[in-house]
């Protein structure tokens, strides 16, 4: 017989202090990037969400006595959003370790094991800015624009906040995220440090480093890489991407080969890009 030696251990406990852990992690996927709206109840791989969404009425002129109104039909289009990514993890810790550490090894082990599925779950959810509408796209991955100066990496984070407008994206809840190299330069305009020290935005948003143009900037280090030295800035609001997670099952065993406490969980998720209008992206050569 396996014993279970770990102490407290409650799957249903664990996955809820897992999966809180995640959020806290994620850039792409934190609750100021992305919408949550369709999650509902996740249970398997494969699982779908079905999006509907309906067409705008058309509104006319209105002549009193003259005006014969005929209601029109709206008409509806459907996209599914697929929970078509699975990712495991799982590791022990030995006896003799456990009890010469200072504090909980398991869970600090899961509080790591949060950070490592969610940092895989951001780079999946970054990379579906290439459904973007042309029109939003500043520069390609083979003609990027250079940011060599500080005033370039603002000017063209304010050229990313016109083409929201421009698509009649709302102004609220607008960000974009940049890489280290991105924001090194950015700190080079006084324009965003003191926009910055204003405290514009909520620091409380993971990895937020300021403001420009009244959007939230985040720092990441999965800023999308599409070719050499190129990285996709990427602006938007929460609205652009929906995403779905869930900590599907979390187990605790004893290795037969060891002896060691073991734990071993599984993530599944999916995102889907539902607002091709919501993003705006600057390929960006940052030199």
């Amino acid at each position: 017989m396996i014993t279970i030696s770990i102490n407290g251990y409650i799957p249903e406990v664990w996955a809820a202090e897992l999966l809180s852990s995640l959020k806290a992690a994620h850039i792409y996927g934190g609750p100021s990037i992305v919408n949550r709206n369709y999650e509902g109840e996740i249970r398997n791989s494969g699982d779908t969400v079905r999006i509907t969404s309906i067409s705008r009425p058309t509104v006319a002129n209105y002549v009193p006595g003259v005006t014969n109104i005929v209601p029109e039909q709206l008409t509806d289009s459907q996209r599914t959003l697929v929970i078509d990514q699975s990712k495991y993890f799982s590791f022990e810790v030995d006896d003799v370790d456990a009890r010469q550490a200072a504090g909980s090894v398991m869970a600090e082990g899961m509080r790591e094991a949060a950070f490592a599925l969610a940092d895989i779950a951001d780079r999946f959810i970054a990379g579906l800015y290439t459904g973007t509408q042309s029109a939003n796209v500043i520069g390609t991955s083979g003609a990027p624009v250079t940011i060599n100066s500080g005033s370039l990496a603002y000017v063209n984070i304010v050229n990313l906040n016109t083409k929201l407008d421009e698509a009649n994206v709302p102004s609220t809840g607008r960000w974009v995220i940049v890489s280290p190299a991105y924001h090194a330069y950015l700190l080079q305009d006084d324009r965003f440090t003191d926009a910055s020290a204003s405290g514009q935005a909520s620091a409380a948003i993971t990895g937020m480093v300021g403001t420009v143009a009244g959007m939230t900037v985040i720092k990441s280090n999965n800023t999308p890489n599409p070719t050499g030295s190129v990285r996709a800035i990427i602006a938007g609001t929460r609205d652009a991407i929906s995403f779905a997670e869930q900590i599907n099952k979390t187990e605790a065993f004893r290795p037969e080969s060891s002896f060691s406490d073991a734990v071993k969980g599984l993530h599944l998720y999916g995102a889907k890009l539902v607002r091709p209008d919501g993003l705006a992206v600057l390929n960006a050569l940052v030199s």
